[in-house]
Parts: C-alpha cells; sequence; structure tokens
C-alpha cells in the first residue's frame, strides 16, 4: 500500500458520517431522568452565574453605558439565533455531546472531534473560572483571610499565568461538586434547580428594591456633567458603536445554554423538553439581565459603576446596606448554581466522544450502579478543580468564549447543511448487511445547474452539493465582511466611500446566497421543532458569531490554536485508529454474508450428489 493510499484512506475515514437514523435509535446506558423544569432550571443556572452580577457595570462604566440594555439585546439576539439551531438538533437527535453529535451526523468524523475538544476547552476553563470567581467572591466578604492564609503556606510569583497562591477552596468545592454529579444525576438535580431558584429570587430582589431609588435624569446625563473618559452623556454616550461593542462582551454572559442539548440522552422527553427548554431559559436570562442592567444605570449614573461588584456598590450608595447584604449572600448561591450547572454537561461529552472511539475508551464507561459516566466525571472534576486553584484565568476567559462561538457557528451550518441534504430515512432502513452500499456519482455540470436553474424536485446529492457550495461560500464572504468592519471601522463611522460600498456589495452578496440556498429543495419531515426562516435565521447567526470571533485578540487566537493542536496529536494518533466508523467495514461484512450464502446454496447440491 502506498504512502499515497494510505492518505487517500485517512482523509476519507475523516470525512465519514454517523448515520442520522442509526444515531436516533441508539440505546442509551445513561439514566432517563430529567424533566423539562430539571433543563430549564441546569440551562438558567449555568448561564445567570457570574455574568449577572459583574457585567451590567462593567459594560455601563467601560463600554456602553446607559446602553447597556440595547448590548444585552443585541447579545440575546445572537444566542437566540443559535438556540434555535441547537433547538432542532436536540429535537433530531437527543443525544450526550451536544454539538459533537450533531457535527458527527453532518459534517463528519474530524469536524466532530474538532468541536468535541472545544466544548472540552469551554467547559473545564468555564468552569474552573466560576469555582476560582467563587472562592475570591467569598474571600472579599471575609476580608481576604483566606489568601492570607494560603500564601503563608505556599507563595507563587513571577508566573504571568499561574495564580500567586493554590486555592485550596476552588479545588475542595470542585472536587466536591464532581463527587455529588458522579454519584447521582437525579439527586445533584434536586439540589442545582433549589439554588437556580434562589439565583432568581435575588435577580427580582434586586430588580424589585432597586425599584424604589430610580432617577431617569441618569439616562439623559448632559455633556457637561460628565468625565471626559465618560462618553457625552445621555442614553448612548460611546455612541452606537459603543452599544455593538458592548454587546460582544454581553454575549459571554449568555454561554451555557447548550448545556440543556448535551444532556438530552437523560431526558425523559427529549424530542419535546430539549427546544422548550432552551427557548426558555434563554428568555428567562434575557428579562434578568435587562432588568438589572435597567435599574442599575437608573440607580447610580453610569460612569460612578463599581466594575466588580456593581449591584452591592449601587445599593450601598443609596443607602440600602441590608440588601447590599442580601444580594452578597445571594451572589454565593448564584456562584453555586453556575459550577453546578457548568461541570454537568464536561463529562458527557467525555462519554460521547470516548465511546465513538475518539478519546480513550475507557472514559466512557458508566458506572453500573449510579448510571452516570463515572470515570468521566471524576477526571474531568479533578482536572477543573486543579486549573481553578493553580492557574490565573483572566487571560484564559476568551478562550471560553471563542471555542463557544465557534462551536454555534458550526451548530447553525449543520442545520443548513442537514436540512438541504438528501433524505437518510430510506438508508437508514436499509440493512447494511443485505446490501453493499451505492452511491451514484455526481456531474459537475449537474451541480453547476442546480446552483441556478433548482431543476431538482425534492432533496437529491446534486441538490445537497449545491447548497453546501452556497453554505460554503457565505461562511468565506461573512468571514471576509466581519473583516472589513472590524478593520475599517473608523473608515466607516466617518462615511469613507470605499469600505462603505465594499460592505454594501458583501451585504448583498450573502442576502443573494441565502436567497439561493433558500430555492433548493429541502428536508420536509415533521420533526417536534423546526429552526424557523431557514435558511435566514442560521446565516445570521453564523454570521454574528463570526464578526464576535473576528474581534477577539490575536494572543486569544494564540492560544486557541495551541490547544488545538494538542487535540489533534490525539486524533491522529489514537482517535483516527480507533473510530467506531472506522471499525465498520461494510464491504467485507457484505463478501462474507454472500459467502455464507453461497454455502448455503451448494448444500443440497452436495446431498444430491452423496445420495
Amino acid at each position: 500500500m502506498t504512502f499515497l493510499h494510505k492518505l487517500k484512506k485517512c482523509f476519507k475515514q475523516m470525512r465519514k458520517k454517523k448515520n442520522l437514523s442509526h444515531v436516533a435509535e441508539e440505546k442509551s446506558e445513561l439514566g432517563k431522568v430529567l424533566t423539562a423544569l430539571d433543563l430549564t432550571a441546569l440551562g438558567v443556572g449555568c448561564t445567570l452565574g457570574v455574568g449577572v452580577y459583574v457585567l451590567p457595570g462593567l459594560v455601563a462604566k467601560e463600554t456602553a453605558g446607559p446602553a447597556v440594555i440595547v448590548s444585552f439585546f443585541l447579545a440575546a439576539v445572537t444566542s437566540i439565533l443559535a438556540g434555535l439551531s441547537f433547538a432542532e438538533f436536540g429535537a433530531r437527535v437527543p443525544k450526550a455531546g451536544s454539538a459533537y453529535i450533531y457535527s458527527y451526523v453532518t459534517m463528519g468524523e474530524f469536524v466532530a472531534f474538532t468541536i468535541g475538544w472545544t466544548l472540552i476547552m469551554e467547559y473545564i476553563i468555564g468552569t474552573a473560572s466560576v469555582a476560582r470567581g467563587l472562592s475570591v467572591y467569598i474571600d472579599t466578604l471575609v476580608g481576604h483571610q483566606m489568601e492570607t492564609f494560603y500564601r503563608s503556606i505556599y507563595d507563587i510569583e513571577g508566573s504571568q499565568f499561574l495564580s500567586p497562591y493554590f486555592d485550596i477552596f476552588s479545588f475542595l468545592i470542585s472536587i466536591i461538586v464532581t463527587m455529588g454529579l458522579a454519584y447521582g444525576v437525579k439527586e445533584s438535580m434536586v439540589v442545582n434547580n433549589l439554588l437556580t431558584f434562589v439565583n432568581i429570587a435575588v435577580v427580582l430582589f434586586v430588580i424589585t428594591c432597586g425599584a424604589f431609588h430610580i432617577d431617569w435624569d441618569n439616562w439623559t446625563l448632559p455633556d457637561q456633567e460628565v468625565p471626559f473618559s465618560a462618553g457625552v452623556g445621555g442614553f448612548f454616550p460611546f455612541g452606537v458603536i459603543g452599544a455593538i461593542k458592548g454587546a460582544s462582551t454581553c454575549f459571554y454572559g449568555y454561554v451555557g445554554f447548550d448545556v440543556i442539548s448535551t444532556s438530552g440522552e437523560e431526558v425523559k422527553n427529549p424530542s419535546k423538553s430539549v427546544p422548550m427548554s432552551i427557548i426558555f431559559s434563554l428568555l428567562i436570562v434575557f428579562v434578568a439581565y435587562s432588568g438589572i442592567s435597567g435599574v442599575l444605570t437608573l440607580m447610580w449614573p453610569y460612569y460612578l459603576q463599581d466594575t466588580q461588584a456593581p449591584i452591592p456598590y449601587a445599593f450601598d450608595q443609596v443607602g440600602w446596606h441590608w440588601a447590599a447584604t442580601v444580594v452578597s449572600v445571594g451572589g454565593v448561591f448564584g456562584l453555586l448554581a453556575s459550577l453546578f450547572s457548568g461541570m454537568f454537561p464536561l463529562p458527557r461529552v467525555i462519554y460521547a466522544m470516548a465511546n465513538d472511539g475518539l478519546l480513550f475508551r475507557n472514559l466512557g464507561e458508566v458506572h453500573p450502579k449510579y448510571r452516570t459516566p463515572f470515570k468521566g466525571t471524576v477526571i474531568a472534576g479533578f482536572i477543573t478543580g486543579i486549573m481553578g486553584a493553580a492557574f490565573e484565568l483572566k487571560h484564559l476567559v476568551d478562550l471560553m468564549s471563542i471555542a463557544t462561538l465557534l462551536t454555534y457557528t458550526i451548530v447553525s451550518a449543520c442545520v443548513l447543511v442537514l436540512r438541504y441534504s438528501e433524505d437518510e430515512e430510506d438508508e437508514g432502513v436499509r440493512s447494511p448487511l443485505l446490501s453493499p452500499p451505492k452511491k451514484t456519482s455526481i456531474d459537475c455540470c449537474q451541480v453547476l445547474q442546480q446552483l441556478v436553474y433548482f431543476k431538482s424536485p425534492s432533496p437529491s446529492r446534486v441538490s445537497s452539493a449545491a447548497a453546501n457550495i452556497n453554505i460554503i461560500l457565505y461562511c468565506l464572504l461573512s468571514v471576509t465582511l466581519s473583516h472589513v468592519l472590524v478593520h475599517f471601522e473608523v473608515d466607516l463611522t466617518n462615511g469613507s466611500l470605499g469600505p462603505s460600498l465594499a460592505v454594501c456589495a458583501l451585504v448583498c452578496l450573502l442576502a443573494i446566497i441565502l436567497i439561493l440556498i433558500s430555492l433548493q429543495p429541502s428536508y420536509t419531515s415533521k420533526l417536534a421543532f423546526k429552526t424557523p426562516w431557514v435558511p435566514f435565521v442560521p446565516g445570521l447567526s453564523i454570521f454574528l458569531n463570526i464578526y464576535l470571533m473576528i474581534l477577539m485578540s490575536f494572543d486569544t487566537w494564540v492560544r486557541f490554536l495551541i490547544w488545538m493542536i494538542a487535540g489533534y496529536l490525539i486524533y491522529f494518533t489514537y482517535g483516527l485508529w480507533q473510530s467506531n466508523e472506522r471499525r465498520k467495514d461494510v464491504p467485507v461484512v457484505y463478501d462474507s454474508l454472500q459467502s455464507d450464502m453461497e454455502t448455503l446454496d451448494e448444500r443440497p447440491q452436495r446431498s444430491s450428489q452423496m445420495s
């Protein structure tokens, strides 16, 4: 076997996809114990964590002013667009692994591993930061006594990424939460639901009490009353651009709802509960963020907000010290809920990838008594605890965001690919043991004709190829438009002709491509939930996610690249060779069966000859 032949086989393996009907019919070893209420509380708990106690004051003071409400609205739109795509896949494929499974069905094994590895990074860093944030929050309430004690034991200095001290509390709380999740999902969800309801009660408390101290003049402050660094006053002190930039920060406050689709394999009625819970959790979180942002900027001028603990600070400034104390205690419950919910999906992704052979298989073993991926949960929790205790995470937080945005982008693209792909139901009904796979070659001329004339009345390989070409072009043009918007921001603000014409031309091309995609024949089977207005909703989601990714710093992209290289080393040395899809050698099975049938046919002839 020549090197080129081996390379061709590897590329073929990397493009292998899971059959959608087979995936949906796979039996699960995980216990189905979660309800729609559990899922909604899980999504709200994971999303409504650190952000609600920090982001409103931070974005209002430094980026958007009172228009922080607009920033949260734009971020909510971006998240809901992605949430609709997640909801459709949750109805199609209610399996553990979330976007990993979705991309395996539509994009193939290599893209699926990329998304799975990205999700692992997102959940590890996100949960570790919450554990560290909870420790710092409590340490602040007790006058930094924990930090003083830790430094007296061991002081680490001189590192850019490592923490100055090993945070024992952060490590222990991660281990405690991990063991709770490992020993039983239902019991853990009872605790999580309680913490989430307390968190929501604190949010309602802030909005209600803050309403007694509203001053509408804080939204219309004149230019003369605000410092030079605080913009020009009014509702948009930093301009509309400031509100848009604020949305890129506020978006991170919505990260976490995808935990719902990750747990689809443990839900009693996943096809209905998963989509409903995603939409409800995002709406609840948006109301919470917008309500707190509005009350906060009306209670106290935006340029005087505290960026670390804005809510207790605002109540202290208006003389309600008791309310500040209630919010401080409530913040502990909110962070605990975020820690529970944030750690929940990590072992599920590891479980799904290990069962498929892309990660080490023993990580996917389900405990016979507790019905949870025990080893994967414990190992994931231990790694999270170490990172939360030993690392300074301020330089790694953006990694969580870029990983999330990439995940959202690929899920939206998966919806487009699957909606316009050839129906796999007939293929799923036919057993691969009874007949060899038959695929007709695609004529390039037919595909080019289909791009414009739309001859196929129903989804076919030709129409699917035409739609995929348009989807790829749309993604490339979205990257180009995002670069123009980011790098020529000043020129566009000043009304420069060149960049403005480029933006108009690119927007028109994107709109034309979406129209061309919409004219292709699409998947018509009924589902419990379908993303509305396809391809326009997923298309808009793809563009917004790419735009927010382009806003990330160069250092963030470098760190992300390092993480992905480490993952690809695992894939090319283990996963590529141990993958379940690689083991499914259909032609060999077919040939063996055919040989057995010929042997059976020869038996009567032999017996007649002997007689």
